[in-house]
Formats: structure tokens, C-alpha cells, sequence
């Protein structure tokens, strides 16, 4: 405990500071109450970054953890009258930059009237995608343009573009509100022909940077589809959203899609994502890694 007093010197000085309408005592209070704010409310303490900043930390996070990656994945598509269908399919990911171009196979092995499609991608991060689909069925290597993008992908209620990732390039984007947990982010397309939304909105956690939460809104400015992630596993150090479901919402549909023995920085090599591999897969990749 102290026992200073202060002297003649010091005493005015201290009086000063200590009565409450001096100008010593409101410049100390102040700066007590600030600081006091400032370590107490981290969303004072640290600065906001931008909503830019906070989509590309999410598209970081959803499409490119670890330099490459590989999963099993199923679906389950149920239709508006309560009818189910599924798809079973091995997807091999593989980064040639972060957050930029990037290559993905996808190969389905169920059920037998899908077996062995493959759907390939080739992401720039300057210019349009590239996405083709194999149909073994009639040997047929099918380019997918830039306007079924926003198309279902192999029947179900998720798009192409769902799968390999919205370039956000393509968006403008505000932040509307932020919670302990979350940021909100609202984006609206730079350009209105070619998508059926007017703007999404999309919830994004704040501790893994990945979305939770997608509510997209059509002309008419109607919530019609939503994408909601049910289930996250830390995978190999990365946080991965493991279970997601899309919904129709003026149908009441919906496709659950399932991860299953994720695994990342596998050393998958560059001439296994070729046209090659669309009529001849990598086998021995698309076993599920011993670990």
C-alpha cells in the first residue's frame, strides 16, 4: 500500500485533478473512461476491416485451405413432394495461388445412372472459369458455359457456381451489422444479366472466416434460397464446413450435401486435374488417405 502524501508543492496540484468540475479532473476522466472502453469491447478495440477485406478472408477460408485438398461428399436431394435422390462423388482440389486460379475434378461413383461423370474446373481469378462435364454415357466432354453457371449442378438444388466458388470480382459488397460471433455482409452483382439474384446476403463467423449463412433475394427483392452450414470440423488445422443444405424456398425443397474423410496438403499432382482424367481417373487418388 502506498503512504506517499503530497507536499505543499504537489498538494494543489492533486486537489486540482480531484475536483470534479477542474479541467485536471475531465481530461483525467476522460481518458480513464476511454481506455476503460477500449480493453473492455473488442469491437471498439480493434478497427473493422473492410467488407472487401472480410469476403476475401471467407472465399480464403471455403475454397482454398491448404494447398490441395480431397473428400468424399454425398447429396441428398429431396424434391417438393417429399422424394428422395442421391449422388455420391470424390472431389480432388488443387491450388495453383491463393484465393486465385485453381483446379478441381469432381467424380461421381453414385448411383449407377451418374457413375462415372466427372466434372472438371479450371478457376482464373481474371477471366471467366472454365468448367466442363463428362457424360461417360455418351463419351461425351461437354463444355459448360458462362451463363449455366447459375445452373444445378447434376440436379440438385446447389449450382456450378455454388460448387467451385462465386469470384467476388463479380460483387460489390457492404457491411449491414457485426456480433460478437458474426459479420453481415450484403453484396449485390456489378452487373444483373446472367444471375436470377438482385443481392445476397451472408453471414460470416468471425472466429473460423467461414460463411454460415447465405439468404439470396431474387427481382422482386423475395428471399427465395437459402444455404445454411449445419456442421464445421477443424480438418487437418483448417476449419471445414462439413454438412451444408440448400434450399428452394418457394418449393420447400432441399439437397444436403455431406462430407466425409476430408484431408488437405496431400501433394496431388498438377497432371491429374487434365482432359486426361475425365475418361481415365486417378484412381489411387481417389482412395481415401490412410492417416
Amino acid at each position: 500500500m502506498c503512504n506517499w502524501k503530497p507536499d505543499r508543492k504537489t498538494a494543489p496540484l492533486v486537489s486540482n485533478l480531484l475536483t470534479l468540475n477542474s479541467p485536471g479532473f475531465s481530461a483525467l476522466y476522460l481518458l480513464l473512461i476511454s481506455f476503460v472502453l477500449l480493453v473492455s469491447h473488442p469491437l471498439i478495440a480493434q478497427a473493422t476491416p473492410t467488407p472487401r477485406a472480410i469476403v476475401n478472408k471467407a472465399n480464403l477460408a471455403s475454397f482454398y485451405p491448404g494447398n490441395d485438398g480431397r473428400s468424399d461428399a454425398r447429396m441428398t436431394i429431396t424434391d417438393s413432394q417429399g422424394r428422395v435422390q442421391r449422388r455420391q462423388f470424390t472431389l480432388l482440389r488443387r491450388n495453383i495461388s491463393n484465393s486465385g486460379d485453381q483446379d478441381m475434378m469432381i467424380f461421381f461413383s453414385r448411383p449407377a445412372d451418374v457413375r462415372g461423370t466427372v466434372f472438371r474446373v479450371a478457376k482464373h481469378l481474371s477471366t471467366d472459369d472454365d468448367r466442363w462435364i463428362y457424360l461417360p454415357g455418351l463419351d461425351l466432354v461437354k463444355r459448360i458455359s458462362a451463363g449455366d453457371k447459375r445452373t444445378s449442378f447434376v440436379g440438385s438444388h446447389f449450382f456450378y457456381e455454388d460448387v467451385s466458388g462465386r469470384n467476388p470480382d463479380l460483387d460489390n459488397f457492404s457491411l449491414v451489422e457485426q456480433t460478437e460471433a458474426h459479420w453481415l455482409i450484403e453484396a449485390t452483382p456489378k452487373q444483373q444479366e446472367g444471375v436470377e439474384f438482385s443481392r445476397y446476403q451472408v453471414w460470416i463467423n468471425k472466429a473460423s472466416h467461414l460463411p454460415v449463412k447465405v439468404d439470396f433475394y431474387d427481382h422482386g427483392d423475395s428471399l427465395y434460397r437459402r444455404l445454411e452450414v449445419l456442421k464445421v470440423e477443424t480438418v487437418d488445422g483448417f476449419p471445414t464446413a462439413m454438412t451444408s443444405r440448400m434450399s428452394d424456398l418457394n418449393s420447400n425443397a432441399n439437397t444436403l450435401l455431406e462430407f466425409r474423410f476430408a484431408a488437405y496438403n496431400l501433394g496431388l499432382p498438377k497432371d491429374i486435374f487434365g482432359e486426361r482424367s475425365l475418361r481415365t481417373p486417378p484412381r489411387q487418388y481417389l482412395k481415401r488417405p490412410e492417416r
